[in-house]
This record gives structure tokens, sequence and C-alpha cells, in this order.
């Protein structure tokens, strides 16, 4: 298919307009092949999913932390020279969405958080930027925190932080992939939540969350943000005969 038309599609499906204000550049950011048949989605942009999407001869990259935030990179050279050479020379396109993929409430990040922890009848929370980008909800019934933990420990291959009395049992929970930090802990507590789900536990937010009553279970920032790409994956590929991989690389934070 064309790149102007994945790329469409993209920009419509993550409603990029709602999200101007987000640091990232969302959307394109580098312009490979007009021409799309394999596309890869992964978490980072870095040299290192670059070369294995040029090894697979993939021509279309997402990926949910892109190359260009803001007024950067201002120079091309080093790092940044590197990944770029690796892009241009093997014609791949690069693609990048941050608040938009969180957001999502259908394949985004932390819609598919809610749902792999059970939770039910989700609504948007966590206010970033000017957007909610998280979800809350309740489960079923009230369940053991080690169960909720043990069970996302699966789907994400990874080990949890735990914060709070491990032995308690939760039923609404608040979900913000990534680093989350004191907003969505103190937003988890303002809307009534008793456990948090999110990638990453700081020290400020340790004691904070005991005073608030809220647990906190932590399952790295990389870990917690590879179900929304992946998710997306799988939507893409429902709608266009577009060969398919997900390039996994973990930093184990």
């Amino acid at each position: 298919m064309k790149l102007v038309e994945l790329t469409q599609f993209l920009d419509r499906e993550l409603n990029l307009e709602a999200f101007r204000q987000d640091h990232s550049n969302n959307g394109l950011q580098v312009e490979g092949s007009a021409e799309v048949r394999r596309a890869a989605f992964a978490v980072d942009a870095c040299l290192a999913t670059f070369e294995l999407a040029a090894e697979k001869g993939v021509d279309f990259l997402f990926v949910h932390h892109g190359l260009s935030w803001g007024a950067e990179p201002r120079r091309f050279t080093g790092v940044t020279a590197r990944r770029l050479r690796t892009l241009f020379n093997a014609g791949i396109s690069l693609y990048a969405a941050h608040l938009p993929l969180d957001a999502n409430p259908v394949f985004g990040n932390n819609a598919e958080l809610s749902r792999l922890a059970g939770l039910i009848e989700t609504e948007p929370y966590c206010l970033y930027d000017g957007v909610k980008i998280g979800r809350i909800g309740d489960l079923p019934s009230p369940r053991p925190l080690p169960e909720i933990a043990a069970r996302l420990e699966r789907e994400l291959k990874t080990a949890a932080q735990i914060c709070g009395e491990p032995e308690s049992t939760v039923s609404r929970i608040a979900v913000v992939s990534g680093g989350g930090g004191m907003d969505a802990l103190e937003q988890a507590a303002s809307a009534g939540a008793d456990l948090l789900i999110t990638g990453e536990l700081t020290h400020v937010m340790f004691h904070c969350a005991r005073e608030l009553g809220v647990k906190v279970l932590a399952f790295g920032h990389y870990a917690t943000e590879t179900v929304g790409p992946q998710a997306l994956m799988r939507h893409v590929g429902g709608k266009f005969p577009l060969e398919l991989t997900f390039l996994d690389f973990p930093t184990g934070l």
C-alpha cells in the first residue's frame, strides 16, 4: 500500500489532532519508501530497533517513543546521525505516537493494560498536558493484590514492584503506563482507586502512596508500553494486507 494511505489512516485512528500539546512530534517523523509491504511496531526509536527493522526488510516502523521531541533534534550528528543514516539507507519510514497511543480507548497502552488486569467499564482519568491519558475502572469483584500482580507478570513477562500491603484486596484500579508518577498517584486517590497500575515506582511516591491509601503495582516503563504498539499492530493487520512484526528490545526499566 501507499505510505500516504497508511499514515493518513493512523493519523485518524490515533486522533492526532486532539494532541497538539504533546511534546512528541506525533505522526510521520522520517519519510522513507513511498510503498509499504512490511511494517514493524516497537516501543523505542533506537539504533537497535532500526538495525533489526532494516535486517527484516521493513518499509515502515511505528514507535511509541519517537526521534523528534519539541524542537529537537537540532543537529544531526552522533547518535542522531547514526539512527537517521540507518533509516534512510534502508528506506524505512518512521512514525511515532506518544500520548495518542497512551490515551486511545480501543488499542492504547492503558486500554490494553486495563483489559489484561480484568477491569470492566473503564473511563478516562489522569489529566496530563490537557488530556486524560489513563484509564480507571472496577474489577467484577474484589481480588487479592498478589493475584493481580501475578496475572500481569505473566502477560507482560516481567516482575512487579509492589507498594502497599501485599495481602490486601483491591477493586477499583487506575492505570497509567510508563512514568505516571505523582500525578497519576494523586489523581488515582482523588478518583477513589485503591490500586494504581503503572510503569515506574519512584522513591517520592512511596510514602505518599501509603498516606493516600493507594497500593501501587509497577511493571517497568518499557513493559507497560509494549501492549499498545502490539494492539495497534493487530488493528492495522485487520485492515490492510501487510506483513507485520513486533520488534522487542526490553530495557529492564
